[in-house]
C-alpha cells in the first residue's frame, strides 16, 4: 500500500473507532469519511461496506479480550474464568453501541476476523471448564457468545433498568453451568485440549 494510501487507512480505521464509541455502529459512514478528511469513494476503496469497516476497527480491539483469555485460563476456578471473561466481552460489547447487535445479525462472511477471534479465545476457557465439570458438555462457545450479545442487546434497549444486565448474566450464567455435581480429577480439569479423549 502506498505511504498516502496507508495514510487514508489509519486514519479512517481511528475515526470510525471514535464515532463507534460516541454515536453507535450506525452512524453515517459519510460523516466518517468526512471527518478522516477523505471523500467517500475512498473509505469504499478501503472498506466495501459497513461490516469490513467494523471488522477491521474491532480486529484489532479484540487482541485485549484475547490477552484476557489467555491470562484467565490457569485461573484455580475455571467456570469463574469463563463468566469473567464473558462479562469483559459484554462490557466491551456494551461500550460501541449496535457492536454485539451487528455481530449476531450478521453472516459468516461478514466480520470473519472478529468472530474467529472471540470464538478461539474463548473456546480453550470453556474447554477447561467442561473438562472440569463445572460447565454442561453441550454447551459451545458460539452459545455462550450470542447469549451475551443479546444480554447486550437488550440492556442497550432499557438503558433505565436498574441491574438487569446483572439478571440477566446471572440467569445466564446458572443455565450454562453442570447440574450432575461430578467433577474430574483436577489433573484432567488442567490437561491440555489436545490430551482429552
Amino acid at each position: 500500500m502506498r505511504a498516502d494510501a496507508q495514510r487514508n487507512y489509519d486514519r479512517l480505521i481511528e475515526e470510525a473507532k471514535q464515532a463507534f464509541l460516541v454515536h453507535g455502529t450506525d452512524v453515517a459512514l459519510e460523516d466518517i469519511a468526512r471527518h478522516a478528511g477523505v471523500g467517500v469513494g475512498t473509505l469504499y476503496r478501503h472498506f466495501p461496506d459497513r461490516y469490513a469497516l467494523m471488522n477491521a476497527v474491532f480486529e484489532k480491539e479484540l487482541d485485549k479480550l484475547s490477552e484476557q483469555a489467555v491470562k484467565l485460563l490457569p485461573a484455580d476456578d475455571p467456570a469463574a474464568a469463563l463468566t469473567d471473561w464473558l462479562r469483559s466481552v459484554a462490557r466491551y460489547s456494551h461500550s460501541y453501541r449496535g457492536l454485539s447487535l451487528a455481530i449476531m445479525e450478521s453472516s459468516g462472511s461478514k466480520m470473519p476476523a472478529c468472530k474467529l477471534t472471540m470464538i478461539s479465545a474463548g473456546d480453550a476457557l470453556l474447554e477447561r471448564a467442561q473438562r472440569a465439570g463445572a460447565i454442561r458438555s453441550d454447551v459451545q462457545i458460539g452459545d455462550l457468545l450470542k447469549i451475551t450479545y443479546a444480554i447486550v442487546s437488550a440492556v442497550e434497549k432499557s438503558p433505565g433498568e436498574k441491574g438487569l444486565f446483572d439478571r440477566l448474566m446471572s440467569l445466564a450464567v446458572d443455565g450454562m453451568r453442570s447440574r450432575c455435581g461430578h467433577a474430574p480429577a483436577a489433573a484432567e480439569a488442567s490437561a491440555p485440549a489436545e490430551s482429552r479423549a
